[in-house]
């Protein structure tokens, strides 16, 4: 998200009452506004908090998205990606009650809104415009897709991330899928191809099994009918 350009042939100065209504909003500065569908939230006790007495993973927060479940497979598994960007995010002399300071006055605690354009150019300045912009599952629950603002070997880890979780993900639903064709079935970990082939040849036994029992019972029945009319 860029300033707006003044010498746009499209900027149009503001009014004298959207100025004033601009210095009112800055002396209450605690008040969202709203223009059209866009606007800013407004200022609550619990930002304080936020900002100096975060709560576990919030310290981090001036990062964008939040990890809210601590401690669950999503956590775990995104967690030394938040660690990873807070080092090369935060400077070192900084203190992060002020990145969050400047998240919350800045960038409205948002990723996508913008409250006060110099506190949110500060913030991308001082942490190098690196965010953590969004993360969600797709088709299956283990397909985690993570969207970052940082550099290349950050993006690989968040990359290696997704592909680790999915494979493991995967795993665990085609061995599932085995143990119940075979309780007895040899489980080695470590391949999704592997799993994928183990249950092919699992369910080809079992479709040809059940072919032999339906072909077996056919038989069966014709010797009855036979005895029958005998």
């Amino acid at each position: 998200m860029s300033k707006i350009d003044k010498n746009s042939k499209f900027y149009k100065p503001p009014t004298l009452e959207e100025r004033l209504a601009n210095l009112k909003y800055t002396i209450l500065f605690w008040r969202g506004r709203s223009k059209g569908r866009i606007y800013t939230r407004n200022i609550e006790l619990d930002d304080f908090r936020f900002i100096f007495f975060p709560k576990g993973f919030e310290k981090y927060g001036y990062l964008g998205t939040q990890i809210w479940d601590e401690g669950g497979d999503y956590f775990n598994a995104l967690y030394p990606l938040v660690l990873a960007l807070d080092y090369e995010a935060k400077p070192k002399w900084c203190p992060r009650w002020f990145l969050r300071f400047l998240h919350v006055f800045g960038s409205d605690k948002s990723i996508v809104r913008v409250r006060n354009w110099t506190l949110h150019d500060l913030l991308r300045n001082l942490t190098k415009g690196i965010a953590f912009v969004d993360w969600k599952t797709k088709w299956q629950d283990y397909d985690l897709r993570i969207s970052i603002h940082a550099p290349k070997h950050l993006q690989d880890l968040a990359e290696d991330i997704e592909g680790g979780f999915y494979s493991r993900g995967a795993q665990e639903e085609l061995v599932e899928q085995i143990l119940a064709i075979d309780p007895n079935a040899s489980i080695i970990w470590g391949s999704v191809e592997r799993f994928n082939k183990q249950l092919e040849k699992l369910e080809a036994e079992k479709e040809n099994r059940d072919k032999q029992l339906d072909f077996l019972t056919e038989q069966a029945q014709e010797l009855n009918l036979g005895n029958d009319k005998q």
